[in-house]
């Protein structure tokens, strides 16, 4: 039996899969981001809730915003203040005595994604989120890569390409990241980024399905903030995939809700890989909302 825990601000969501990967239960409480020793207990509690109702001790993994320091043990998130800094994933197997896995909620919408029935024998999947930021996960034979210090994947935080930055012209704005650096893709790609540059063209707020609405109905401005955004993701996607090389890419997040995405992408990327290279498929992800607490689940399925 594999457990997932997707752990985040407001809420905790677990799943329960059985050997086949279908979910079995599932339950939902609130976190408790103010209190870490009960943070702790909740989780250990619906962890020998559901060993109880199986009849099992179930393979535990957990997905959250944010990353565990290679070298420490101790979580960096901003989400769940109480996490912060501590060494969550030791001190849960010390209260439920077993193994638990911990990864970042990208790299567990990632995994669930390639562990679909359509995906699950491809070498490679990459996954991409397009939404409040940008980011990724990468997976490598059904099994999450996260790199040296777990940051594999956080593909928010790499720079604008300089063919991009040409793109976006002599007004190209420069935008401050919660990193701390400048430039970050995190700022372009996301929904929020679609939003942000069309405002700092056009001078006027607009929340991206009204720009949408406003391309289909030919407004000026919204067809060319499309025309250029389209080129800009094309141009960053031919980066982050002349250096991964994926099978697969699924994408996920509002903005990937945008069908023109998917028509737009496998004509414009190609121009911008090497020449012996091809545009992966690229595919809008199937479980959506779930994704994070399945992957979770998943991080166990190769042990």
């Amino acid at each position: 039996m594999f457990y997932g825990f997707d752990v985040g601000g407001t809420k905790i969501e677990f799943g329960a899969f059985n050997e086949k990967l279908e979910r079995v239960a599932t339950e939902r409480v609130p976190t408790p981001g103010d209190d870490y020793q009960l943070l702790l207990n909740t989780l250990a509690g619906l962890v020998d809730k559901y060993d109880a109702e199986f009849g099992v001790k179930g393979k535990v993994g957990l997905g959250l915003p944010g990353m565990e320091d290679a070298d420490h043990g101790t979580v960096l998130t901003v989400n769940i203040a109480c996490a912060k800094d501590k060494p969550l994933r030791t001190d849960l197997e010390a209260l439920i005595g077993r193994e638990v896995k911990l990864e970042n909620d990208a790299n567990c919408f990632a995994l669930s994604e390639a562990w679909d029935d359509e995906l699950k024998d491809e070498p490679s999947v990459m996954g991409l989120i397009l939404g409040t930021g940008f980011g990724g996960g990468l997976i490598y034979e059904g099994k999450v890569f996260s790199g040296r210090n777990n940051v594999a994947g956080e593909l928010g935080h790499m720079r604008l390409p300089i063919d991009a930055w040409f793109l976006l012209g002599e007004k190209a704005p420069l935008l401050d990241c919660g990193c701390g650096k400048k430039g970050c893709l995190d700022n372009y790609l996301s929904g929020r980024g679609f939003e942000l540059l069309y405002a700092h063209y056009y001078g006027e707020k607009k929340k991206a399905i009204d720009i949408i609405q406003a391309r289909e109905q030919g407004d000026a401005n919204a067809v060319e903030h499309v025309e250029r955004f389209m080129e800009l993701l094309a141009i960053c996607f031919a980066n982050i995939f002349t250096g991964n090389d994926p099978h697969v890419v699924t994408l996920g997040g509002g903005l990937s809700n945008y069908d023109l995405i998917y028509e737009e992408m496998p004509k414009r990327v190609p121009k911008y890989l090497m020449s012996v290279a091809k545009c992966p498929r690229i595919l809008k992800a199937k479980h959506g909302d779930s994704g994070g607490v399945r992957g979770a689940a998943f991080l166990n399925i190769k042990d």
